[in-house]
């Protein structure tokens, strides 16, 4: 068997020559384990690859790194077991996801097309035709769950299934505030919208919703709904101009289909996870871009109750007393009884008061107890787990009686209310109290307001903080579900997050990237243009001197950088401290750091509010394309949104400067409660574990900031022709145990610069080479489906709240 590999450009150039012959001795290793098979029968405009006897259609001649990539997604799902995938933004990992996942199920039976709607509230078809029984929520086949951060994210994902050539029967799950079309409600938020929407759709009265009205009918008359990739505009589309109710299209898709796209929260959470009718045995999990998986996690199984919250709560629960109260004395409407909405207020009355008395010698440290005085404190409240569902009950039917008032009254606010029933759905969820022992409770006394003051309150918080994100990964895993699949291009170092999260993953890789080396420049600066050291730790971050030498030396970056430019500091204080200097600092020239930074290149700022976040990328995008300008420099922060699943492709980020180790307030009580949870899990952990592998507070410390690094790393390299900078401009990062964290694309690439003016001439011969590389470069089909450009500022989204299945 043979095979032939046609230059795209023509006759195969020197450079292209050498780069097969490496491809091709990677993959003569896979052809002899018989892992892959090239097929001589292949379509051009469709390739085809037998990995691991699958035979796995890609659109695009695959690279040797996405074979690979296949083949170790096709090996997890055929062992059943679970993987941690790590492979570098820019060597289209979710296409590849998608192909061989889909040609793994593909290989089990058909597609489905038809569904069994036998069990469904709403008829789907009065057809005779035969049923497919590869139905995922109850058919012979397994269901796959593909979940990311985000819907503009799974939008992103959705696309690149449109260029495959696999058509499961899928759908994409979505909120009632992003899915409603009916214009009597869709501006309420919340629980406010919930209500008003299963209100409508109870069909009594005059008041109804159209939408859900002319469900039935559609789902009769349009069977293949779902057979072709369907987006949530793509189903708001259908919904507009009398249609159907698109919310309820999902509801009802979601039951027998063969993949389901879904934020993460509706995995991760309990609570939303309840309502997926799903048949989880042997169901496959994806979670793409998983990087923060571990603090996701951690983070749906805890709560927050801030005094100002519980004081809302408290006034709303007076609320329903006094409206039960006249609706009852004026309707004569004995259905709801005001005294059960009286002695919630007289609950809530008490745990504020219980909160107030907790003795707190240390203002800084707060009050800490191990998490099963969780359920002391309620105890004496007479909250335990006999009576706690009652008093959810009442809670939420508190919630609804105020949510409906407020409807009828025009009033958009949602109630906080429902805040308190959720709480107590997480503390005494089933099996709750077992795993009681990896939380901690905290009472934290925080600064007072003014009218706290003025009441003479002490404003406070009771927390109760999961510090094992493994609880959620387990409870899912043991619902029998087949494979569980990890992938982002930032997971390293592997051993940790497998700890963490509490599960097995056998399977594993550290994808390299599919650029050449000569494509990336990647240099530690310890000094700066004057000798200064360049160091951001805390004892070094206030100095004067290291502030001038920072702005002078990204002076020089934006002169030698062409086109954009982007800065990430390790927090939103050094950022608006670095540049208030250098806009107010004295100067023997006439020119500020700032005024010498704009002139070279136009600034953006990432504003801390998330609002404004929208215009800032405008403003970005807009300089970008102002041919008068020379570039753009975007001043951003590590964990903040630009590092986090924005691309700036080619010109958009041709550096990025690191600026430091983004570590986490180590006075945090949260931070400093985890690293001690660490420490003791490790001195209690089995003594047959070699003590290096176990993770230790300061490892877990270390290694969030390191993963936040390899996230803002990741803007500057977005496809196989794009090449670019990093320039870690911290001494620090000549240490060993620094650069072992870096991601293992970069790291041999990476060199340390002792004379600040070798950076300068060796970043400029850099680019002047490359942009010489690349004056008008051919760039193949994959490599033109593979960029991301910047996505447009109206897909920029927080993480929804989904509210499916209520």
């Amino acid at each position: 068997m043979g095979f032939t590999v046609v230059s795209r450009s023509g006759s195969p150039t020197r450079r292209e020559n050498q780069k097969r012959r490496v491809c091709f001795r990677l993959l003569l290793r896979l052809l002899r384990r018989g892992f892959v098979v090239l097929s001589a029968e292949s379509d051009p405009k469709m390739p085809n690859y037998s990995i691991r006897g699958i035979n796995v259609e890609f659109p695009f001649e695959a690279y040797q790194s996405q074979i690979i990539y296949m083949d170790r997604v096709i090996e997890s799902l055929q062992n059943k077991c679970h993987a941690l995938l790590e492979s570098p933004t820019g060597t289209g990992k979710t296409l590849c996801l998608l192909c061989a996942t889909l040609a793994w199920r593909k290989s089990l039976g058909s597609f489905s097309t038809r569904k069994d709607r036998k069990n469904s509230a709403i008829p789907w078809s009065d057809s005779d035709e035969p049923l497919s029984q590869s139905g995922g929520g109850g058919g012979a086949f397994p269901t796959i769950v593909y979940a990311s951060r985000t819907h503009s994210q799974l939008r992103q994902v959705i696309k690149e299934l449109k260029r495959s050539s696999y058509r499961p029967k899928m759908v994409v799950l979505g909120s009632r505030e992003q899915l409603c079309v009916n214009e009597e409600v869709n501006s309420l938020r919340g629980k406010a919208l919930t209500n008003a929407c299963q209100y409508l759709c109870k069909k009594r009265g005059k008041r109804q919703c159209n939408h859900f009205n002319r469900l039935p009918d559609y789902l009769k008359h349009n069977p293949h709904i779902g057979d072709e990739p369907v987006d949530i505009e793509d189903l708001v589309n259908i919904g507009k101009d009398s249609g159907p109710c698109p919310y309820y299209i999902t509801r009802e898709l979601h039951k027998d289909v063969d993949i389901i796209f879904a934020p993460y929260n509706y995995l991760i959470s309990n609570g939303y996870r309840k309502f997926l009718k799903v048949n989880w045995t042997n169901s496959v999990l994806i979670f793409d871009e998983a990087h923060n998986l571990e603090s996701l996690c951690a983070d749906s199984a805890s709560f927050d109750l801030p005094s100002v919250l519980l004081s809302a709560c408290i006034s709303e629960a007076q609320e329903c007393v006094q409206l039960a109260a006249a609706r009852r004395d004026s309707l004569n409407d004995v259905s709801i009884n005001p005294e059960n909405f009286a002695i919630l207020k007289g609950l809530l009355l008490k745990l504020q008061e219980l909160i107030s008395k907790v003795p707190i010698p240390k203002r800084d440290e707060g009050f800490t107890k191990p998490g099963p005085y969780i359920y002391e404190m309620l105890k004496t409240l007479n909250i335990t787990h006999e009576t706690a569902p009652k008093l959810i009950g009442t809670v939420e039917e508190a919630a609804v009686f105020l949510e409906e008032e407020k409807q009828r009254t025009a009033t958009n606010a949602g109630s906080k209310l429902e805040i308190i029933a959720d709480m107590l759905k997480l503390i005494f969820r089933e099996n709750g109290s077992n795993h009681a022992d990896v939380y901690r409770v905290h009472v934290q006394e925080l600064e007072q307001n003014s009218t706290d003051v003025m009441k003479g309150k002490v404003s406070r918080t009771l927390s109760w903080w999961c510090f094992s994100p493994g609880i959620t990964m387990l409870d899912i895993a043991q619902k029998g579900v087949g494979s569980i699949i990890l992938t982002s291009g930032t997971l390293s170092p592997m051993d940790s997050l497998a700890q963490e999260l509490k599960l097995d993953f056998p399977i594993r890789l550290e994808n390299p990237h599919v650029i050449s080396s000569n494509q990336l420049w990647a240099g530690v600066v310890s000094t700066g243009p004057s000798g200064y050291v360049l160091n951001s730790s805390y004892r070094n971050r206030d100095v004067p001197e290291y502030k001038q030498e920072l702005g002078n030396a990204i002076v020089n970056f934006s002169r030698v950088v062409p086109e954009g430019l982007l800065i990430f500091f390790p927090s939103y204080y050094l950022m608006d401290s670095c540049i208030t200097f250098w806009k107010n600092g004295c100067y023997r020239n006439s020119m500020t750091v700032w005024e010498r930074i704009c002139k070279l290149k136009k600034p953006v700022i990432e504003p801390k509010d998330s609002s404004l976040f929208p215009a800032a990328m405008r403003d970005f995008s807009e300089k970008l394309q102002d041919r008068a300008t020379s570039g753009v420099v975007f001043f951003a922060v590590c964990r903040g949104k630009v590092s986090e699943g924005l691309d700036f492709a080619d010109g958009a980020g041709r550096a990025v400067v690191i600026t430091g180790l983004p570590y986490a307030r180590v006075t945090d009580p949260r931070v400093k409660l985890k690293r001690e949870f660490l420490d003791e899990q490790s001195q209690l952990a089995d003594v047959k574990l070699p003590r290096s592998t176990l993770l230790s507070g300061s490892m877990w410390y270390s290694q969030e900031a390191a993963r936040a690094v390899n996230q803002a790393i990741g803007r500057v390299i977005r496809h196989r022709h794009d090449y670019g900078a990093i320039i870690f401009c911290d001494d620090r990062f000549e240490q060993p145990s620094q650069q072992s964290k870096i991601s293992l694309w970069i790291r041999p690439n990476v060199k340390c610069y002792s004379r600040y003016g070798e950076v300068i001439s060796d970043l400029a011969r850099f680019f002047r080479t490359e942009r010489s590389n690349f004056p008008a470069r051919l760039v193949t089909e994959q490599e033109n489906n593979i960029v991301s450009t910047l996505l447009p500022v109206e897909s920029i989204e927080d993480n929804p709240t989904p509210a499916f299945g209520q």
